[in-house]
């Protein structure tokens, strides 16, 4: 690779591409991180993971100060949301996390480089920006992330009708909300905007919320969102939207068949999904081949059908997670540099960031089910954990699955406080092979939460203590 400008560029500077670019530059190769926006962080920290995180938490925070202290003997009155504060607060978080990305590169010696990267062929990439050149790399990993999905009829203007990047720029409560889709971000940032005092409804295709979870999960969550005053229409399409003096007014149908009706909100929030954002990057030209869903088609080495040109993150088969996209970051660079990196894709977490919150990892039950496999399921209730009950943060339970001869855990799936933490344990174990035996004679602090992981896996085996 010494006859190049460098030993890796990478295109995009999201999760996966600059942890991508440090790995590779840690293990000695002459490497460069391109991105076309002025700041670094991709989606993820820019317009996505982060903060939306910021708006959830201090959302739960107001919403904690308003009806639950006074249970605990706190008495707040006059608690005032000022979105104008909140809104600087995620900004702020921003800012300095996109600043720290730059000085990660500066540090580890990535040369950055800002502008449009199109690849003009095997090893060659053009960049238009402030600086256009054309640099030449050993190799070239793609990690441009992805885009929000359209909705046929409904044109998003990031003011009345929003994706999630107008979602998080509100300028104001709106009255009345409307979120088409019942996934991560249709629910996480239904919960921002309803906590802040918004009436909300949750419009989804399907019959059931967090499509491709755990259906028992699934459905605990949707109780408890409509709990907290959340309204649903599952199993609804909607066909049109139209911008009125007042906001806008969707058309929607029963996706069974049946008579049309209207909904009336101020804001919209679109969130059928993510795409892979490939355009413009010069895929066709060299013959990089894609799936039937716009992704870019790798080996297990990442490679893509063209010798030197790899593809990470959310343009590559697999789930749409920042957490992916950097694991596999670190492999493709290990083997670029000659080593053997590995994914456990098995082993990736999902965490929807309600209240409560929901992680999983691993096979659901209707999954295995599917595949005829055999396996025991051990359940346990945070109603029935000391420290749950402390904290009055007692809705959920946690799930665990384990293969009913080898007693190996095929999959842990919660629903309640903090279960984005909690789920590291089940991460762990499954990474290893463990069964629910080994979670179950692993001594766990008490009074904590993660008990309860502990108590499912003895449920496992019909051992439960404390329930």
């Amino acid at each position: 690779m010494s006859e190049h400008e460098f030993d890796v560029l990478v295109i995009g500077a999201g999760p996966g591409g600059y942890v991508a670019a440090i790995r590779a530059a840690q293990l000695g190769l002459r490497t460069a991180c391109v991105e076309r926006t002025p700041t670094l962080g991709g989606t993820c920290l820019n317009v996505g993971c982060i903060p939306s995180k910021a708006l959830l938490h201090t959302s739960e925070e107001y919403a904690h100060a308003k009806t639950k202290l006074a249970r605990h003997g706190v008495k707040v009155s006059g608690v005032e949301l000022d979105l104008d504060a909140m809104m600087a607060h995620k900004d702020k978080v921003v800012g300095a996390l996109t600043k720290g990305v730059a000085g990660l590169l500066e540090n580890n010696d990535v040369t950055h480089l800002q502008g449009h990267a199109r690849l003009t062929g095997p090893g060659t990439v053009a960049i238009e920006g402030p600086e256009p050149r054309t640099v030449t790399a050993g190799a070239v990993v793609i990690a441009t992330g992805s885009v929000s999905a359209p909705l046929p009829g409904v044109d998003v203007d990031e003011e009345r009708i929003v994706t999630s990047t107008g979602a998080l720029a509100l300028p104001e409560v709106p009255a009345r909300m409307a979120v088409i889709g019942a996934g991560y971000i249709g629910l996480e940032m239904g919960s921002v905007w309803s906590r802040l005092g918004a009436k909300v409804t949750v419009i989804e295709f399907l019959d059931r919320v967090l499509p491709g979870m755990d259906s028992e999960v699934a459905t605990q969550l949707h109780r408890l969102l409509r709990r907290q005053k959340i309204a649903f229409k599952l199993g609804s399409k909607v066909t049109g939207a139209e911008r009125t003096n007042e906001g806008v007014r969707l058309s929607m149908e029963p996706v069974a068949g049946g008579d049309s009706t209207t909904l009336d909100v101020d804001v919209v929030l679109v969130a059928v999904g993510r795409r892979p954002n490939t355009e413009g990057l010069g895929l066709d030209d060299l013959g990089i081949a894609l799936d039937g869903q716009g992704r870019i088609e790798v080996n297990e080495r990442f490679e893509t059908s063209v010798p030197g040109v790899y593809a990470i993150g959310d343009v590559i088969a697999g789930p749409m997670l920042a957490h992916k996209a950097e694991e596999e970051g670190i492999a493709v660079a290990e083997i670029i540099a000659g080593g053997s990196g590995h994914v456990n894709h098995a082993t990736i977490p999902g965490v929807v960031y309600t209240a409560p919150e929901v992680a999983t990892v691993g096979q659901t039950e209707e999954a295995l089910d599917d595949a005829g496999v055999e396996y025991t399921v051990g359940r346990f209730p945070f109603a029935a954990n000391g420290r749950a009950r402390a904290m009055s943060v007692t809705d959920g339970f946690v799930k665990v699955l384990a293969d009913a001869e080898t007693d190996r855990v095929l999959g842990v799936h919660i629903v309640g406080h903090d279960a984005g933490t909690l789920i590291a344990e089940a991460v762990t174990i499954m990474e290893f092979g463990g069964s629910a035996e080994d979670i179950a004679r692993t001594c766990h602090a008490h009074p904590s939460l993660n008990e309860a992981v502990k108590e499912a896996a003895l449920a496992v085996a019909g051992r439960a203590i404390h329930v």
